[in-house]
């Protein structure tokens, strides 16, 4: 049917909702148990979200429905991709996907610590960094007492692993 012929107000709202965090093409959707427990909570919130909405205006209800509806598709989409790493079958001599690692970065007295983690689980302030991340894959096969420079514009930044767990 022509637009012509079709009122502006029937028109679907397209909801805009932000992109979920990045997963480059190609590359596969590694998370820990932990990290697919959070993405499943997710999954429950939303969908109790979406039964719980409590609008009389059929039209503002349409929208949050459409608007939960696609952060969902999102989600499962990321659920259905994830692969899930078993951290005690990682070497747990080296780094990878899933370990703690204890750094002395620099000349910094105080060490850090950081998980490597999936993209979804990523937070910094938490002291989760994702695996796609430069640094973790600057650490990544790397043993304790060994070291990993980072070049930067004005500098080298040097990360010496001081400890390597699997929790």
């Amino acid at each position: 049917m022509s637009r012509g012929f079709v009122k502006e107000d029937d028109q679907e709202e397209i909801p805009i909702v932000p992109p979920r965090a990045d997963l480059p093409e190609g590359v596969t959707n590694y998370v820990t148990q932990v990290g697919m427990n959070q993405l499943l909570e997710e999954k429950q919130s939303l969908i109790d979200e979406r039964d719980k909405l409590d609008t009389t205006n059929d039209n503002e209800r349409r929208i949050a429905v459409n608007h939960i509806n696609a952060k969902l598709q999102l989600l499962l989409n990321r659920i259905a991709t994830a692969k899930i790493v078993e951290l005690d079958k990682q070497p747990q001599e080296e780094v990878r996907f899933g370990a703690t690692v204890t750094l002395k970065i620099g000349k910094e007295p105080k060490l850090n610590r950081y998980q490597i983690v999936g993209v979804d689980e990523a937070d910094i302030s938490k002291g989760k960094i994702a695996f796609i991340s430069p640094i973790a894959r600057l650490l990544t096969n790397k043993k304790v007492g060994e070291k990993a420079v980072l070049k930067l514009a004005t500098e080298e930044r040097v990360f010496e692993i001081k400890g390597i767990d699997y929790l």
